[in-house]
Parts: structure tokens; C-alpha cells; sequence
């Protein structure tokens, strides 16, 4: 038998969205690559990509060699309480990649900061996040405590000079 319950629109409620694919949230000038996203493995094996994919596990450090042929960097977040992308856009910055640099999977809106502040330039979050609420999250602190790649002077130093 057939179970239509799904099927059926709640009144009121919003269309679901016509694709699968994730909004994108950048802070980038440039346009987004729209090319296709290699899995580590295959880029190493000399695959002719501008775009790779890094999966929890893999290391970053792999790509180094490697940056200059490089436009997109996508670092899995498969859950979100799993925070080893994040060293992996840090290296991957003070290597000296000026690519973009995207997070993508289970990102929560209470963590763009953090991944902005590694180096983190845009976002393909599993759910979308509203992007006033992410405005919102940025702007609600001001100052940071400590160095990272993102450049912001820390407020000790603005304190101290």
C-alpha cells in the first residue's frame, strides 16, 4: 500500500526546494567555481582538477605542493563536532593559498566565525542557514582574543600596540 502522508502540503507551509544543492555562503570577490570537486585521491593521481575535496582524515598538507593549480579547496564537515577541517584550512592558508577555501556539510551558524577566523571563505552548509542570522553571529563580537589567519588584530595588541 501506498503512504502518501508525506506527499501532501501542510497549509502554509514553504515549497521544499527543487534541488538538493546546498546555498552557498561566500565572502569572496570572485566568482565561484563551478567546475567538478576531485576527491583527494583522484587529484593526487594526477587528475587535471582546480578543485579538490578534502575528507575527515586526509591531510591538507598533501595539497601544498600543489596550490598554485588550485581555485577551490572543499573540506567535509560530515558532523559538525568534528573539527579537524578546520586545522586543514589553517595550514592550508599559512601554506599560502589565496584560493577559496569552503566548508561544506553539517556547518552550523554558531561556528562560521571560528571557520572564518582559520580561513574559511565560503559555506555549503547541509541545512540553509539564514543569511541575517549569520550577519547577526559575526557582528556580535567585535574583537578577538587571539591570532589566527584571518589577520584580525587581537584586542590585547589594539590595547597594547
Amino acid at each position: 500500500m501506498l503512504d502518501n502522508q508525506d506527499q501532501v502540503a501542510v497549509a502554509g507551509a514553504p515549497s521544499p526546494a527543487l534541488d538538493d544543492a546546498p546555498a552557498l555562503l561566500r565572502w569572496r570577490t570572485d566568482a565561484p567555481d563551478d567546475g567538478p570537486i576531485a576527491p583527494l585521491a583522484d587529484f593526487l593521481a594526477g587528475g587535471n582538477f582546480a578543485a579538490v575535496r578534502i575528507d575527515p582524515g586526509e591531510d591538507a598538507r598533501d595539497l601544498v605542493p600543489h596550490l598554485g593549480r588550485l581555485k577551490l579547496v572543499e573540506v567535509a564537515f560530515p558532523k559538525f563536532r568534528d573539527g579537524r577541517g578546520y586545522s586543514s584550512a589553517r595550514i592550508l592558508r599559512e601554506a599560502g593559498f589565496t584560493g577559496e577555501i569552503r566548508a561544506a556539510g553539517d556547518v552550523l551558524v554558531d561556528q562560521i566565525e571560528f571557520m572564518r577566523r582559520v580561513g574559511f571563505d565560503s559555506f555549503a552548509p547541509d541545512k540553509p542557514l539564514a543569511p541575517e542570522v549569520v550577519q547577526a553571529t559575526l557582528d556580535r563580537y567585535p574583537y578577538v582574543y587571539m591570532k589566527a589567519a584571518d589577520g584580525k588584530q587581537p584586542v590585547w595588541a589594539l590595547r597594547h600596540g
